[in-house]
């Protein structure tokens, strides 16, 4: 290696390329990361979007995937000044009539929120075994080819079997209003069809999430999380540089490994004629999912919600019931959005008031619209709050908004708005970015994929990018000589 080579480039600041690049430079390999925007973050960014000092998070704002990390919780963010707050009430889903489904940390309390009592023991005797199981399930099944599974046939199996099939399926499982509209909500972030396969699955995962560790906030915002990354890659002697703009690969400094926390177009853009035909093809027809069409308000007080009981949610799904809920989501599929969106709603500042001057509140919104729509949403959405929170207009002081495009110019890897790095169908769920044995490689052996576009997908969790590094370290990185 020459004096003025670097081990590794990694192109692009989010979550998985700082886990990528602190992942080799704790290896004892050199590392510079770069990043396009001034500051790092990716989709995990805080920033005053409405009034001076009020702290909004920009795009993720509630992280039961970034607790459940086997890698953060190696790194110690907490030593790096990471808090996480976790609120009373991890999840909840209210119906017009005030009824509500709550998700605790306890299971039997969360079923007691059921109408049905059957139902309640259905889902306690669905939840439990995988709550004691859930370490178990993050290690081997998000990440790659499920190779964990053969190790550990029963635990993963209850697991993985019913996350195979469609929400709309499971659901049939439970009679009560309130516990269908729950796995309506949870299936929802799939942004697909709740009649696709593999919703189940990550409803699934969210719900087991909320009893084994919860769906934390971090106190400050989402930019916290990164802060700490970003800590921990400097004390390993990894380099940052912002306000690097990348189009080719020609540009970046000498390298024997360039890592691209970027999606398929991005990667195509920079390195397509180094990529093979095969393997090109197989980027070009890589699908991205629906958009995200996103609110952020400052209010003077707190939400009024019909159901007081809210007020101890950190997170609230507003739908309504389980078949209004599968409407929305079917429009969307067809390339429309409902008069009445699913919403999933964040109101952090219930739970960490240093965000906004004392007596105001911080409220982030955000319905799946069609990849690229150019609609507004913005009365749709305000529409389900207040339906669920009477008077909600009257509170707001100032709001901000994300349209997909905006989202787009804002984070480059949210094509079209697609906050997830691509479509999370089963087509190209166990295949992102293509058809590899290992999906992080490409068939130039100095060039790697680690962004949310490879398994195991979306969320800030930076496994995309620990797996894509240890993917450079088996290969052209695998001595420093």
């Amino acid at each position: 290696m020459s004096v003025a080579e670097t081990d590794a480039v990694v192109v692009g600041g989010g979550p998985n390329g700082l886990a990528a690049a602190i992942e080799l430079a704790r290896s004892g390999r050199s590392v510079r990361l770069l990043e396009a925007r001034d500051t790092i973050g990716g989709g995990c960014r805080s920033a005053e979007l409405t009034e001076p000092g009020v702290v909004h998070d920009v795009c993720s704002a509630i992280h039961p995937l970034g607790r459940s990390s086997p890698f953060f919780a190696e790194l110690g963010l907490e030593r790096h000044g990471l808090e996480w707050i976790e609120p009373p009430i991890q999840l909840a889903h209210p119906l017009d009539d005030g009824r509500a489904a709550l998700v605790y940390r306890d299971v039997d309390a969360t079923g007691a929120t059921f109408e049905d009592a059957r139902d309640a023991g259905v889902y306690a005797r669905w939840m439990m075994p995988l709550r004691a199981d859930w370490d178990l399930i993050v290690r081997e099944l998000l990440g790659p080819l499920p190779l964990g599974a053969v190790r550990h046939p029963v635990a993963l199996g209850r697991f993985g079997i019913p996350a195979l099939l469609p929400m709309a399926t499971v659901a049939r499982r439970f009679r009560s209003p309130t516990a269908r509209a729950l796995l309506a909500g949870c299936g929802a972030h799939s942004f697909l069809p709740l009649s696709s396969p593999m919703t189940a699955g990550l409803g699934l995962a969210l719900l087991v999430s909320a009893h084994a560790v919860g769906w934390p906030i971090p106190r400050g915002g989402a930019q916290r999380i990164v802060d700490a990354l970003a800590s921990v890659l400097r004390e390993a002697g990894g380099e940052i540089s912002t306000g690097v703009s990348v189009s080719d690969l020609a540009e970046l400094p000498a390298h024997r490994a360039a890592l691209l926390d970027l999606t398929p177009r991005q990667v195509l853009a920079l390195a397509g004629d180094r990529l093979g035909g095969t393997y090109a093809a197989q980027l070009r027809r890589y699908r991205y999912g629906p958009g995200a069409f996103k609110l952020d308000l400052l209010l003077d007080g707190p939400v009024p919600w019909r159901n007081p009981t809210l007020a101890e949610a950190g997170t609230v799904h507003l739908g309504g019931t389980f078949e209004e809920v599968a409407a929305s989501e079917k429009e969307v599929s067809r390339g429309r959005v409902h008069a009445r969106p699913f919403v999933l709603l964040a109101q952090p500042t219930q739970f960490d008031p240093s965000r906004a001057p004392e007596g105001q509140h911080v409220v982030w919104a955000y319905c799946h619209v069609p990849n690229g729509w150019g609609g507004d949403a913005t009365a749709a959405i305000l529409g389900q709050i207040e339906r669920f929170a009477p008077g909600f207009r009257d509170r707001i002081l100032a709001q901000h908004v994300l349209r997909p495009s905006e989202l787009e110019a804002y984070n480059a890897n949210y094509i079209g708005g697609d906050i997830n790095g691509g479509l999370q169908h089963w087509a190209q769920f166990f295949t992102r970015p293509a058809v590899r044995w290992d999906p992080y490689s490409t068939p130039d052996p100095r060039i790697f994929i680690c962004s949310s576009s490879t398994p195991p997908g979306g969320g800030v969790h930076g496994l995309c990018g620990m797996h894509a590094a240890r993917s450079a370290l088996r290969g052209v990185l695998s001595s420093t000589a």
